[in-house]
């Protein structure tokens, strides 16, 4: 019999109590193995929503669950071993959220859970190394270029010394299967990326080269097109900190040759500002943040982006390109572990008359 929404989410709810417990509501770690979780409650109301051709999209209003458990075993101190599993549809691999009410009555979407992190990693004073499935091991300030519940099979390397005693310098790489929902993967991605971090300053340049199969069944999944091209999308990044504030700035371009019969095929560039004041590291904090992004149909793959902005796209993939408009953001920490996070996204497409706003209300707790 196919499982109901209860008979998933109970069980997952248990675990993460139970191991919430058995760690003092903080972290189980003993004898190298630590577990770790999170769980979020999130309010969430999309309006004045039109569709590409103009027509008005229906209001939503609907509260959303993430659960994810994770586990580390430190065999010795240079090996490691993680594993994670995490809720969400089947075919997602942007979201890991479900819906458990919608209150216009729309349909709520699957509920599964799958294992989204699996690796051995190898570290030494300098250089790092992992193999397996794992987050993409690039330095970023956002989720405009890639999403964070985004993540790939493969290797990954890494190198980062000391140039003083305030300053370092990194290198990052690797090569990866590129998801397709959950449980598939179609076309590769090779990456690299030299980051620079100095006193109060970071600096990052990095190449996200995504070399599609477009013979693959898979890759037709996949909205826009994205598993059928490749992209060749170059990243520039800096920040900087003076006291609380931290201003950001992202430059992104794809350099792929498309032929002028593919839509939008000279719209590769994004931008990406931001602005925000305080942090949430401990109880009472508080942070406001605004962020401003104008990013064209082209200059990222919507498939492996950000998907917060926009309600655009499928029930299982967003496509957040084409795209400008922004983000206002407050938070609030109720305890170290425990947070609020109020989101107000005001979106226009570029290209078409397509446009949306969002608002959120998320209870972040973390253990």
């Amino acid at each position: 019999m196919p499982r109901t929404r209860c008979q998933v989410l109970v069980p997952a709810a248990l675990l993460l109590f139970l191991v919430a417990d058995a760690a003092g509501a903080a972290i189980f770690e003993k004898n190298g193995f630590k577990i770790t979780g999170d769980f979020r409650a999130r309010a969430e109301a999309d309006f004045d929503s039109h569709r590409a051709s103009g027509i008005p999209r229906d209001d939503r209003t609907r509260i959303r669950v993430r659960a994810r458990v994770g586990l580390d075993y430190a065999a010795t101190d240079v090996f490691s071993f993680g594993l994670r599993l995490r809720s969400g549809s089947d075919d997602s691999h942007q979201s890991p959220h479900i819906t458990v009410i919608d209150f216009d009555d729309n349909d709520t979407g699957d509920a599964d859970f799958n294992f989204d992190k699996w690796f051995l990693k190898a570290k030494g004073e300098k250089a790092w190394g992992w193999v397996g499935r794992n987050s993409l091991p690039l330095w970023k300030q956002n989720e405009m270029f890639w999403d964070d519940d985004v993540i790939p099979a493969g290797l990954a390397l890494g190198y980062k010394t000391s140039i003083r005693d305030d300053s370092s310098f990194a290198v990052n790489a690797g090569y990866f299967s590129l998801p397709v929902g959950m449980q598939e993967f179609s076309g590769n991605l090779a990456a690299a990326q030299l980051v620079y971090a100095g006193k109060g300053f970071t600096a990052a340049v990095g190449l996200l080269d995504i070399d599609a199969n477009p013979g693959d069944a898979d890759a037709t999944r996949l909205l826009r097109g994205n598993g059928l091209r490749d992209y060749s999308i170059w990243v520039g990044s800096l920040q900087g900190k003076v006291g609380k504030w931290t201003l950001g700035a992202d430059f992104m371009h794809n350099a792929e040759s498309y032929s002028p019969t593919v839509a939008n095929f000279d719209q590769t560039d994004g931008l990406v500002l931001s602005v925000k004041y305080g942090g949430l590291s401990n109880k009472g904090d508080w942070l406001a943040a605004v962020y401003w992004a104008e990013i064209e149909a082209l200059a990222v793959s919507s498939s492996y982006a950000q998907d917060d902005w926009v309600r655009w796209g499928s029930a299982t993939e967003t496509r957040a390109s084409d795209m400008e408009g922004g983000e206002l953001r407050f938070a609030y920490a109720l305890e170290k572990n425990v947070n609020l996070v109020a989101r107000l996204y005001l979106v226009d497409a570029i290209t078409t008359g397509e446009d949306g706003s969002r608002f959120r209300l998320d209870f972040n707790y973390k253990f």
